[in-house]
Parts: C-alpha cells; structure tokens; sequence
C-alpha cells in the first residue's frame, strides 16, 4: 500500500488571526444546536450497531461528530488550570466506566474465564485499564457456553465501546499542549493526525499491540477534536464560508474515493477504513460548525424533543458503555417471543419478518433501566446531585 497523494490537504487559506485574537470568550449556557449533534450521534450509533447498515458511518460519521463536540467543550474549559480541568474530566469519565466494569469483568470470571492460566501475570496489569483505560482491556474471545443465554462473543460487544473511552481519555492528557500548538500553527495541527492516519492507518507503518490501536484511534478522529479547538476559539468564522465548505467538499471527496479503492467485506463501512474515516469526519464535522448556530433553545419542532436530548446529553456516557450489552439483551428478549403459548406459534411468521424491528423497539426501554439503574454515577461523577431521570424537567418548572 502506498503512501496517499496528500495534496487535498493543501488548500490555500486567508490569513489568520493571532491566537488572542481567535480566542473568544465561551458562550453562557449549553448549545442546544450541538446537544442536538451528540444526541443524534448515540442513537445513531445505535441503530448502526443493531442493524449494521455500513451506509451510516457515511450519512453521520457519529464518532467524529462527538469528539468534535468533546473538543470544542475541552478548548472552551481550557480557559481554566489545565491541572483542574484534566481532573475534572477524569472524574467525570472514569467512575460511569467503573460502574460497568463492576458488572461486566464478573460476569467475565463468572463464565469461567481463566487469564492467569492462559496469559500468565502480565494480564492483571493489563487489568488495570478497567480502572484507567490508557490501553485496551482484556476480554475472553469467548465466554459461555453454546444456547445459553448470552453469545459466546458478549464480552467482545460489551467491551467494544471502551475503546471510546480509551481515545477520549488520550485527548483529555494531550488537550493542553493540543491547544498551545493549534494556537500557534492552527492548519498544521488541524491537518497532522490526517497525515499521521496517511501513514499508520494505510499499512505503510505498523505499531503493534495496544499502543497501535490507541494511536491509530487518536490519528483518525485527532483531527476532529482539534476542529472543536476551532470552533471554540471562533476561528472557522474568520474563513469565509464558501472556502471553508468548499474545502470540507474536497476533504471529503478524497475520503470517498479512498474508501471507494478500500471497501470491507462490509462495504462503505468507514470504520473499517482509516484514512476515509479521518477525511470524510474532518469535512463533515467542518460543515457542521461552520454553519452552526448558537440555540438557547431548540427551535420549532425540534423543541418537542427538548426532554430526550436533554436525557441523553446527560446521559450519554451511560447510554454509550451499555448499549451494546443491552442489544444483546433486546435480542434475547425478542427470541422469547416464540415461546410464548399460542402467540409464538400464531405470529412467528410475523415475528421473524420483524425480528430487527422489534428489537429496535426492545432496546430503548431497556436503555432506560440503564439509565435509572446506572445514570446516577455520572451525577456524583460530576458532584451534581444523584437524579434518576434528569430530562431537563425541573429546569422547565422553574422557569
């Protein structure tokens, strides 16, 4: 595999402001136009876990969008001690993922996995990333037995989205001198992780083992938490948007045309596709923000939805680390169905021509034991007090 033509990324840019200049004070309040982003990004992600449509990751790249999102937060608290502000996010981080490994590495030992016969002592330090996911956690590639209740790949999809956790924590270590360096060489720190993705993401270098796929997750989706960087600061509203979109378009061009020479087994899956993934979220995320508008509250329709985006803002970390044990539950539940006296033989054939349907309909109430079971942590994570459903009720009440 060689080495892409990188010219996409040598547009000619306007001149930009000093760093002071670009560093504008943040705005009161949450961005109801970027809470409607995220929360458009988990149930994406969702749907993309339980129906596998490969399209999606093209129509919403919901992992760049959300680090994005993390990015612009992150600059925005920079305005504070780093020290402070890096604590402050591990605590917000860490203790939700604590409160899923407490249930998932049992259920692990439960199902007779046995690492320190199979991978000698070195595992309970790789044990440790349940505590602080710097690397990736150890997982039996199967666990269980055949027909019992969970698949013998539960621990693999359950564990799946700590990998998120494990990027996320490497942007908050890395943020501040993130943040120095955008502000002294914005378009080279904006456009480095796409062209360390160029290099690690294609085969031309490899890195292996767990710091190989830290790295690689933070080259891909580098560029995109950096572009929050941009927004917070005011900067893509120095460039005039018809040079911004227009070399979003190009960016993300080239990422369809390498995914086009590149497709899985899957597709148009960009997930499974490095440097597409990189360019095509870059260019997308651009063109979110740089048409994005400062909401206090959502407009029109959208306001009926207010309750579940605010839910799901404040729950997101929640909603993220379960969704996948909870699929698998979904599944489970639908299957019973044909068990059912009278209803599973009189509907079966409807029940199979639904399956998906069903557990589609299955794992939202589901996600909401979760989040009354689980959402709490993230309260007293964040030294807020503990609520169980916190849709932004009380909030409307009080106005």
């Amino acid at each position: 595999m060689t080495y892409p033509d990188a010219t996409y990324t040598a547009h000619t840019a306007p001149p930009l402001p000093t760093a002071e200049a670009r560093a504008t004070p943040a705005r009161p309040g949450r961005d109801r136009y970027l809470d409607l982003l995220r929360a458009v990004a988990l149930v994406r992600v969702v749907v993309f876990h339980l129906f596998g449509w490969a399209w999606l990751t093209v129509l919403f790249p919901s992992m760049g969008v959300m680090f994005a999102l993390a990015g612009s937060l992150m600059a925005r608290s920079l305005a504070r001690p780093a020290g402070s502000v890096i604590r402050g996010r591990l605590r917000r981080l860490l203790p939700p993922m604590w409160a899923f490994s407490l249930v998932v590495v049992p259920m692990m030992f439960a199902l007779s996995w046995k690492p320190v016969r199979e991978e000698g002592l070195w595992w309970f330090i790789k044990l440790g990333s349940y505590l602080f996911p710097i690397g990736s956690p150890p997982f039996p590639g199967e666990s269980g037995s055949e027909g019992g209740w969970l698949e013998l790949s539960w621990a693999d999809q359950a564990a799946g989205p700590l990998w998120y956790i494990r990027a996320y924590l490497w942007f908050v270590l890395a943020s501040p001198l993130l943040l120095k360096a955008f502000r002294k060489l914005p378009w080279v720190t904006l456009l480095a992780p796409i062209a360390l993705t160029a290099v690690i993401g294609t085969g031309l270098v490899t890195v292996p083992g767990t710091l190989g796929e830290g790295l690689l997750d933070f080259a891909v989706f580098g560029s995109c938490w950096i572009l929050g960087f941009a927004h917070n600061d005011g900067l893509l509203k120095e460039i005039p948007r018809y040079l911004a979109v227009s070399c979003a378009a190009i960016v993300m061009g080239f990422g369809l045309w390498w995914a086009s020479g590149h497709l899985t087994a899957e597709g148009w899956n960009l997930d499974e596709i490095p440097l597409a993934q990189a360019t095509w979220s870059l260019g997308f995320c651009a063109i979110l923000l740089v048409y994005a508008p400062s909401w206090q509250k959502l407009p029109g329709r959208l306001a009926g939805w207010d309750s579940l985006i605010t839910l799901a803002n404040n729950r997101a970390v929640t909603i993220y680390l379960w969704h996948n044990l909870l699929l698998m539950a979904a599944v489970h539940l639908v299957d019973q169905l044909w068990s059912v006296p009278w209803f599973g033989d009189t509907f079966s054939t409807y029940i199979d021509r639904s399956y998906e349907v069903l557990t589609f309909l299955a794992i939202w109430p589901l996600i909401g034991l979760a989040i009354l079971a689980f959402g709490w942590v993230e309260d007293v994570a964040a030294k807020r007090r503990p609520r169980l459903w916190p849709n932004g009720a009380d909030r409307r009440r009080r106005a």
